[in-house]
């Protein structure tokens, strides 16, 4: 069995497009979903404002969440990567203020999603949805059941660009895939890097050898008032697509 770093305050869309309601009882596994492979990889939404913060989530959920992750791919096949779980109410309650205060600095920047395509009809009011949401996210945090925050070792803000892509190339799949095996279990997710804002203080609330280990993101883990989530509205891919050349 592969070994994952579990321990609790230690280191080792936008509208969610919802519409069915679970049948399962509170306190039990939700089991896995009949998703095929497309379904999975396309319905994976960011959930934001339909996270049940009242339900529990079962930590053997996130384990077999995270065994799922440890297959990703990684740089050089270093599986240099941990994963911090965050349970302890109080500690979410710091992390959620942590990333309150960091919201405060994103909500002002010209890149906050709310900004973005100000001056597009079309896109204005989906960007404006996805700000209310995240909005909502960043006054809850701390009612979120689960925090999962994926890491991975060494610091490597100075080093150069091919370096920097190995790294992160070796952290974010590993989270997305933990992401995908979260939906097929019925459990909601969201990306989060907002608390990165003071990611040297998060460090210290968990112990994190910050000189020596990177945060990558925030992942607050929970079950939906729903399950039933269908693919986002995006721009065409010819707009998107280079083919032999830019």
């Amino acid at each position: 069995m592969c070994q994952v770093t579990f321990r609790e305050g230690q280191f080792g869309s936008e509208r969610d497009m919802l519409s069915i309601t679970p049948t399962i009882p509170r306190g039990r596994a939700m089991p896995e979903l009949d998703l095929s492979p497309d379904a999975l990889l396309t319905t994976t939404r960011s959930v934001r404002r339909r996270l049940d913060f009242s339900r529990p989530v079962e930590p053997e959920v996130i384990m077999q969440c995270l065994e799922i992750a440890l297959q990703a791919p990684t740089g050089g096949n270093r599986q240099g990567w941990h994963f911090v779980v965050v349970t302890d109410a109080e500690k979410r309650q710091a992390l959620g203020d942590i990333y309150r205060r960091g919201f405060a600095i994103y909500r002002n920047l010209p890149s906050a999603a709310g900004k973005l395509f100000a001056d597009d009809p079309q896109r204005a009011p989906i960007q404006q949805r996805v700000m209310d949401s995240a909005e909502y996210l960043a006054a809850h945090m701390h009612e979120v059941p689960v925090h999962v925050i994926p890491c991975i070792n060494g610091r490597f803000e100075e080093l150069p660009i091919m370096q920097q892509a190995g790294l992160w190339g070796s952290i974010l799949p590993a989270t997305w895939s933990f992401m995908l095996a979260a939906r097929a279990r019925g459990l909601g997710t969201s990306w989060t890097t907002i608390h990165l804002f003071f990611e040297q203080e998060a460090a210290e609330l968990l112990a994190i050898p910050y000189t020596e280990v990177t945060q990558a993101a925030l992942i607050p883990v929970a079950y939906p008032e729903g399950l039933n989530f269908t693919p986002a509205t995006r721009e065409p891919l010819q707009s998107k697509l280079h083919w032999n050349g830019w």
